[in-house]
């Protein structure tokens, strides 16, 4: 099993939801997050003032996903999520030792 987290812009949250659902993933942890990548921020300007934003906000989620779905759902998040501009995000994957399902005990790839 594998933990696979991605960091995507929040305007796009909605269409890779969507085409998660549409591969059969219902499952994951969402979160808001801020940072920056190679970006480093933009420039604002507010009623006639440049303000420099350092930090951008973003949505982090994490799925958890058996071995054999990981590279579908890593190029799912990237086509869904893409823009093909700078700070679009990141997607990692990392081994899982084990889970289990809190109301059952169940184990393995059945709990996730």
């Amino acid at each position: 099993m594998k933990l696979i987290t991605a960091i995507i812009q929040p305007q796009k949250l909605d269409d890779v939801l969507d085409a998660l659902s549409g591969i059969g993933i219902h499952g994951l942890t969402i979160s808001e997050a801020n940072g920056y990548g190679h970006q480093r921020g933009h420039t604002e300007v507010f009623r006639g003032t440049k303000y420099d934003v350092d930090i951008l906000p973003k949505v982090r989620f994490e799925i958890v996903s058996e071995d054999v779905r990981v590279d579908e759902i890593i190029t799912t998040i990237c086509d869904a999520a893409g823009t093909d501009t700078i700070g679009d995000g990141k997607v990692w994957v990392i081994p899982v030792e084990s889970i289990t399902r809190v109301r059952t005990r169940e184990t393995g790839a059945g709990a996730i």
